[in-house]
């Protein structure tokens, strides 16, 4: 009987390749014959492109022969999602309106320095629109399904790139988040995502919506994002906000843990009003743990007001510079977005100056909280994951999917790392999340509790049956 790669870690792969035990090659046609075998149901991938997986882990497994690997993740398959440029690739960002003919002659900064490093691309993984919203379905793409329940979301807008990580088609997927679209997605398919801080990984062109967008991990270990954020944190110059000269290794001191750290647990940030009772419950006990853990846990709120407004104001203008120029293209729009566009227009340069204004007084709320506690914990999100298809569990043409993110968009606008852990399952079988967010440039601590908390409650062994 041959090696079972589906559900192997990205580092398991790396030792396997070292000591060759196995090889990219074989590794990559079982990740594609299990792409090919459950995408029709999940419909995770916008592009599969077989021949040049291939033959990009035959060139990766012959410079492992030669003893010359080119980088931390040669040979790896990674999961692209279909907003980041690849180069000879269309980046079609789940939308009609976009000329699928190009020209695709660009990486963007993530998947250039993944591609450096030997990664091996499969193809890309589905968005909503443009990544305008919590959930993944679009006009060009259609569905994208949860495999704990194919019925439901697997969240978004990095959602294709979730569901196809939960389902064993790969150990590595690039998200974006630009108001929890790696944390949502992660909460609702139960893997890892990682929201690092704005400008530690590189981002080019900049998100139409502006200084809240991310580029991240995800993954179903810690372990494999920190690996990969080494990566993809390596600087490039065509992103002016970016950090560089970082020189660091996120995998030093991944295990040393949380003893004696001051940690804030909020399970409602102090304006939420409703949460599921199970996530409370499943929530409450994950933050506890970190006591045994040796961390001092407090219940306390950051004293901010609800910023949805703000954000909102801040992201439906993004919407509008997009796409408020081209009326033409309107009718090829997801409504909802088409909705927001709608919106946007009646948005005056006087209330969106007073929502940057808010967002600063709202950034330094939390930098000043962050200062007596090393961590704040809450809920990753306040509901399990709900229908496929569906922009919201409830009808709200004016919140759209922020009504059901409260706990995401805040650190969008804070620019605080967060990630998100899996912390246990609802009685009908769906994940819950766990959101750990760090001081601001400190994606270390937060790696730190989150490989604490895996270790202590490993959920990595846990798959959907699917």
């Amino acid at each position: 009987m041959g090696r079972d790669f589906i559900w192997m870690t990205a580092t398991e792969m790396v030792d396997g390749f070292r000591t060759g035990a196995f090889s990219p090659r074989e590794v990559i046609t079982q990740l594609l014959e299990r792409i090919e075998a459950k995408d029709p149901v999940l419909n995770a991938f916008a592009l599969i492109d077989r021949d040049a997986a291939i033959a990009s882990a035959e060139a990766s497994e012959e410079r492992w022969h030669r003893h010359e690997p080119i980088g931390g993740l040669d040979g790896v398959p990674v999961l692209v999602k279909d907003i980041l440029l690849t180069e000879g690739w269309p980046t079609l960002r789940g939308s009609k309106t976009v000329d699928p003919a190009g020209p695709w002659n660009d990486d963007a900064p993530s998947v250039a320095r993944l591609r450096e490093h030997g990664a091996v691309f499969p193809g890309k993984t589905t968005t909503p629109e443009f990544g305008w919203k919590g959930v993944t379905d679009s006009p060009l793409t259609g569905i994208t399904r949860n495999p704990w329940d194919v019925s439901k979301t697997p969240g978004g807008s990095s959602g294709g790139s979730s569901a196809a990580v939960a389902a064993g088609m790969g150990p590595l997927a690039l998200g974006t988040d630009g108001g929890g679209s790696i944390r949502i997605p992660a909460g609702f398919a139960g893997i890892f995502g990682h929201k690092p801080s704005f400008g530690r990984v590189p981002a080019w062109p900049l998100s139409p919506f502006g200084t809240v967008a991310h580029v991240g991990p995800m993954s179903r270990t810690v372990t494999d994002s920190a690996l990969m954020l080494n990566v993809i944190s390596e600087p490039d110059s065509r992103d002016w906000y970016s950090m560089v000269d970082q020189g660091i290794d996120f995998l030093d001191r991944l295990d040393a843990g949380v003893e004696g750290l001051k940690i804030a647990f909020s399970p409602d940030l102090g304006y939420i009003k409703a949460v599921d009772p199970e996530i409370a419950a499943l929530v409450r006990a994950a933050a506890e743990k970190f006591e045994d853990l040796g961390a001092v846990v407090e219940e306390t709120a950051p004293g901010i007001d609800d910023p949805a407004e703000c954000f909102r104001t801040l992201w439906w203008v993004g919407a509008r510079t997009l796409l408020g120029g081209d009326p033409d293209k309107w009718p090829l729009l997801d409504p909802g977005l088409a909705s927001v566009v709608e919106q946007a227009r009646d948005i005056t340069l006087e209330q969106y100056q007073a929502a940057v204004a808010r967002r600063g007084e709202i950034g330094t709320a939390m930098r000043l909280f962050m200062d007596t506690y090393d961590l704040l914990l809450t809920p990753t999100l306040p509901i399990p994951a709900f229908e496929a298809g569906k922009l919201s569990p409830a009808d709200d043409p004016v919140g759209k999917w922020t009504n059901w993110t409260p706990f995401s968009f805040p650190f969008n606008l804070t620019q605080q790392p967060a990630a998100t852990v899996p912390c246990g399952f609802t009685s009908t079988g769906l994940p819950a999340g766990l959101q750990i967010v760090g001081r601001m440039f400190d994606d270390q601590t937060v790696l730190k509790a989150a490989r604490a908390f895996e270790q202590l409650c490993p959920w990595q062994d846990h798959k959907p049956e699917f």
